[in-house]
């Protein structure tokens, strides 16, 4: 072959990207070949779409098979080249001064022939030179394909993150606008809300007015009757002797048909209203264990106007009137003198019971007085069958329904506010108004025994 045609089949056998002989050649969609590693490297340094190198034309596919017959030409032109190198003076072996044409022996060193079948060598497999590294580049070759597959799925993996990057901030944003108008419906839906419960409570107020109106007349003209009977009885009584025991019979029955027409009284009681996601916002403060597991007997005293409360060992050491009640008394496990804390108290099946918090007053005394200064109770009691729920600090009578299950306290210290909440209903039974608080505040619980 003449220079000029080997020039020509070195061209052929060539890889425009590295400029040397092809390893793993593929042919591209245009007609151009290129090694297959090269053109992965190109591709990969460069943008979509992917173009041939040579003429810049789009490339739709990238999963290309190899060109056998140009690979063995390729490696074909490698062995005549390794041939060349073989015949310099560098690998011609001094004691046999012949060409070291073969790899052998554990350590893979070029041999010649005489070498390769010395006793030193004799055991080991040998191979044309140009041989043994066609197999090693096959070898890279296969693993290059392993190592390029593994960093194609890595690259997949990162151009998500990549647009998990790009796109959660655009997410961020668009939630913060659906959460902000969310927001903006339930403060619409709350003030409807409100305004649907206070024309409730307007309807409920002038109802029970009305109620209670018809029973003060009710009860004024039955308390008429039964003075007008009254007098009657009395005059009876300076009636002569031969006239009073035969009028007594008609008397008396009458006396007893105006006794049975007595009156009953109205019980105020408005409806509790629910409030929406109350309770939800409610535990997010929500304190466990806000309460002593030890209940300590004793005996309690509510002054009548609720201004004092007197515990004591017996009801000698409660001495107000009304006298003390048998009672069991839970103090909070800790006092609270910042933050906003919630807590829940079960009182089902119980009609006497304080609640709420109160300066820590707790001495080594027999007897404990709380102020009214000192306390924010919800005070429920039962006398004459008649029910009825106050709280103190001023004392106030509260005509809600009265709370069947578990009480919610809530303690806003940093804005001087306690609240009380019915569980069952998610309702609002009273809050005190804001006032700053002068001392720590501790939890208190008390159950009657009747």
């Amino acid at each position: 072959m003449d220079s000029a045609s080997r020039q020509a089949f070195q061209n052929e056998v060539t890889c425009t990207i590295c400029l040397d002989y092809f390893i793993d050649p593929v042919t591209i969609a245009c007609g151009h070949n290129f090694c297959r590693p090269c053109l992965f490297l190109c591709w990969e340094e460069g943008k979509a779409p992917m173009r041939c190198p040579a003429c810049r034309e789009i490339s739709e596919k990238s999963n290309f098979k190899t060109n056998v017959a140009l690979k063995k030409l390729a490696s074909l032109a490698r062995q005549t080249r390794a041939q060349r190198n073989i015949d310099s003076s560098d690998m011609i072996c001094v004691p046999h001064e012949e060409t070291k044409e073969l790899f052998g022996g554990a350590t893979k060193r070029p041999l010649c022939r005489p070498s390769s079948e010395s006793l030193e060598h004799l055991a080991h497999s040998h191979s044309p030179i140009g041989w043994d590294a066609e197999e090693c580049r096959e070898k890279l070759i296969k693993e290059m394909d392993y190592l390029w597959k593994i960093n194609q799925g890595t690259q997949d993996n990162l151009n998500q993150e990549i647009r998990k990057t790009h796109s959660i901030e655009n997410y961020v944003n668009l939630r913060k606008a659906i959460i902000k108008i969310q927001y903006l419906k339930m403060h619409q839906f709350l003030e409807e809300e409100e305004q649907l419960h206070l024309q409730a409570l307007d309807r409920e107020g002038k109802e029970l007015f009305q109620q209670l109106q018809s029973s003060q007349v009710r009860i004024a003209e039955h308390l008429g009757r039964m003075k007008d009977k009254y007098r009657e009885l009395w005059e009876m009584c300076h009636m002569p002797d031969t006239e009073l025991p035969q009028n007594m019979g008609h008397v008396l029955a009458r006396t007893d048909l105006a006794h049975m027409q007595k009156p009953q009284l109205v019980n105020p009681e408005l409806t509790s209203w629910g409030i929406t996601g109350v309770l939800n916002m409610l535990n997010n403060f929500t304190v466990h264990n806000a309460l002593n597991r030890e209940m300590t007997p004793c005996y309690m005293s509510l002054s009548e106007d609720v201004r004092q409360v007197i515990f004591g060992d017996d009801h000698r050491s409660a001495p107000m009137d009304p006298p003390g009640v048998e009672s069991f008394a839970m103090w909070g496990a800790q006092a609270f003198s910042s933050g906003r804390h919630y807590w829940e108290l079960d009182v089902t099946g119980s009609s006497n019971w304080i609640l709420g918090v109160c300066k820590d007053s707790r001495t080594a005394d027999t007897s404990i007085i709380i102020d009214s200064d000192e306390m924010f109770f919800l005070i429920s009691s039962k006398s004459s069958n008649q029910y009825s729920l106050s709280t103190s600090s001023p004392h106030i009578v509260h005509y809600v329904q009265r709370p069947q299950g578990r009480v919610g306290v809530f303690l806003d210290y940093e804005n001087g506010a306690v609240s009380f909440f019915d569980v069952y209903q998610g309702s609002l039974i009273y809050g005190f108004p804001p006032s700053p608080f002068s001392s720590p505040l501790r939890p208190f619980f008390c159950l009657g025994s009747r």
